[in-house]
């Protein structure tokens, strides 16, 4: 276990390597609640949204979701993060989580003018990320929404175990993937479920260190690393 961001986390359950291949073969689960969850709502919701981050946020209809960014007057990053349309008012924007406070602050300081409202839930949020070739066959038969047919960065609420969820087809491992976001006080039916499920799959738990290499091999950044405030 090693401290991150604040959080005590494990760095590797059974080996990087092991935790690793099995993502890239069968599938590996990810405890990721260590993201920070930021919802924007209200009138000028995606005016607001707009303003903030340089994707189209517009071309986002309800249950979609898009990879965008904050930045600084001079371009370079205040954090990657997802942008997801709940509905035409309200927003859920996914951040790093060294930067979930920071974000919010942020985002608070452009505000003006803006008929919004912006709420800092990254404690009450659990997100939970299935990932590999064998996620959709695992998560299918645990969940009340059709996840077959939902795009890439598709997301639909449903439940699992009785518990409401938010479920999107993205990921950060470069394999076909879903991630699962509960405001659930039980989330840890949600994991043990999924794991009891997966076990006839050869799904393991992933830690932090098999969650960077598979993120390097996917080309995918990670704030503090890649990007930061000096880097466009």
């Amino acid at each position: 276990m090693i401290e991150f961001s604040g959080w005590e986390m494990p760095v590797e359950y059974s080996g990087v390597i092991d935790e690793h291949l099995a993502v890239r073969r069968k599938a590996g689960l990810f405890d990721v609640s260590h993201m920070g969850e930021i919802v924007i709502s209200g009138r000028q919701a995606l005016d607001f949204v707009q303003y903030l981050t340089p994707n189209d946020a517009a071309r986002l209809t309800p249950e979609k979701a898009q990879y965008s960014c904050l930045t600084t007057p001079q371009g370079t990053f205040v954090d990657d993060l997802l942008v997801y349309c709940l509905d035409q008012e309200k927003y859920l924007l996914v951040v790093n989580c060294s930067n979930s406070d920071k974000d919010y602050e942020w985002i608070l300081s452009h505000k003006e003018g803006f008929d919004i409202e912006v709420e800092n839930k990254s404690d009450d949020y659990t997100q939970i990320a299935l990932q590999g070739p064998r996620a959709l066959e695992i998560l299918k038969p645990l969940i009340d929404v059709n996840i077959e047919e939902m795009n890439l960065f598709g997301s639909s609420w449903g439940e699992i175990e009785g518990e409401e969820v938010l479920v999107s087809r993205t990921g950060y491992t470069g394999e076909d993937g879903f991630e699962v976001y509960t405001l659930s006080s039980r989330p840890e039916k949600i994991w043990d479920v999924i794991l009891e499920r997966g076990k006839n799959f050869g799904v393991v738990p992933i830690g932090l260190g098999a969650r960077d290499t598979l993120r390097l091999e996917a080309k995918l950044m990670l704030y503090g690393n890649d990007i930061d405030e000096t880097t466009t």
